[in-house]
């Protein structure tokens, strides 16, 4: 597996580290135990990084020197990947392994995918985990490149096989890149149920340090205009006991500091900073904790790629608001585990949070309930699926091979 721009045990929140590294890590922990040997690699980001670390039974992380160490800009890995490519080769050849199946992860790693599946003769699979090509259509936060937009779709026709996690995304890469639907099975992220479980509120905030009373509201993930903060913050200004309501924010590194203070200087134009809690990053054996102190979880987004938060939250028996974005139709019953808004209009989002807030919640179910909700979601299920995408995609790809190596034995010229 390649994620070459983002570290999966990366600090979960920061500007590059998100839902794609919780679904690398946890698919490769799963896999491993269900047999298959799994190696993800990445790119040195902390001087301190040890070169390999266990992560399970039958799986690894493993770091190569790419470029400087430390944190660089996604888009300043572009250039490091033909080293990448290398020095992967050549752990590759010091410890005498081989590798039946290339998984890459977003359009960086793809590329060195391409470049290490010409060299080893296997099948290559990606998964994007977002489409420059969406974001673009937006226009919300900077625009994607267009050597993203190119990458992607050179990539789409050329790999063997193309994992989406929704019908939608499936639809966008055919849609936009023009990849051949054949190729491209629908298989959505996962939750680790063991993790993330109901914490019961009181004990939850007791542990947090919070008080019983009132209301909270809680965010998670990377902060930057893409996942509408801004409107979740202006909704708060609409909600009828909001002194008695707390907002809290998870996320956010250096990297994001332009887009934090921005937000920050929001909450006093609306004069609601001292209902609103920055929280930076969050490690995510506690995320558990904040999830089930909270009475409703937001993801007001303009774009996800599926939504993991939402699985993660309601796996701990918290309803959630969302935008229609990613997997979200879902993942959500309407009205019994949260609600799914057409956008992420304040007005709207400040109904729905009300709603929850209140004491009759309207039909939304118990915490049992909504935990049971996304049971089919876990890890185990999720990974037998990839398990056997990989095993079709190596079988369709060694009988593609003996297919043409007859055909060149049949056209070749007989020897004198």
């Amino acid at each position: 597996m390649l994620s070459a721009h983002s570290c999966p045990v990366g600090r979960l929140g920061a500007k590059d580290t998100g839902g794609m590294s919780v679904y690398v890590l946890e698919l490769a922990r799963e896999l491993g135990k269900q047999g298959h040997l799994v190696d993800i690699y990445t790119r040195v980001h902390d001087p301190q990084d040890k070169l390999i670390y266990e992560l399970g039974t039958n799986a690894r992380l493993i770091h190569l020197k790419a470029g400087e160490d430390g944190e660089i800009n996604k888009l300043d890995v572009y250039p490091h990947l033909p080293e990448f490519v290398c020095q992967l080769e050549d752990f590759r050849k010091r410890n005498q392994l081989q590798y039946d199946l290339i998984y890459s992860h977003y359009w960086l790693s793809a590329r060195a995918g391409e470049s290490l599946q010409s060299r080893w003769n296997v099948p290559h699979m990606i998964m994007f985990h977002t489409l420059g090509a969406i974001k673009n259509t937006l226009g919300v936060g900077e625009p994607e490149p267009e050597l993203r937009i190119d990458t992607e779709r050179e990539v789409s026709n050329n790999c063997h096989r193309i994992i989406a996690a929704t019908e939608k995304e499936k639809e966008a890469v055919i849609r936009h890149y023009g990849a051949s639907p054949e190729t491209i099975s629908v298989i959505p992220c996962g939750v680790n149920m063991e993790l993330f479980r109901p914490i019961e509120k009181k004990e939850a905030r007791r542990r947090l340090g919070l008080g019983n009373n009132g209301k909270n509201v809680l965010f998670v993930g990377r902060i930057e205009p893409l996942k509408g903060i801004d409107k979740l913050l202006r909704a708060m200004t609409y909600l009828e006991d909001g002194r008695n309501t707390a907002l809290w924010i998870i996320g956010g590194d250096e990297q994001s500091r332009h887009e934090l203070e921005r937000l920050q200087g929001l909450t006093q134009e609306l004069r609601i900073q001292d209902s609103v809690s920055f929280l930076g990053l969050i490690k995510q054996p506690e995320l558990p904790l904040y999830y089930s102190a909270a009475d409703v979880c937001v993801v007001s987004s303009y774009y996800e790629s599926f939504g993991l938060v939402a699985l993660e939250s309601l796996a701990c028996g918290t309803p959630v608001v969302t935008t229609r974005v990613g997997d979200m139709e879902n993942i959500i019953c309407q009205g019994k585990t949260g609600y799914v808004l057409d956008d992420n209009a304040p007005g709207g989002l400040a109904e729905k949070i009300g709603i929850l807030l209140s004491g009759s919640r309207n039909g939304i179910g118990s915490v049992n309930l909504i935990r049971e909700s996304v049971a089919g979601f876990s890890w185990t299920s999720i990974a037998e699926k990839i398990a056997e995408e990989c095993r079709t995609a190596v079988v369709e790809y060694s009988a593609g091979n003996a297919s043409l190596s007859a055909s060149r034995s049949s056209n070749s010229l007989p020897i004198p």
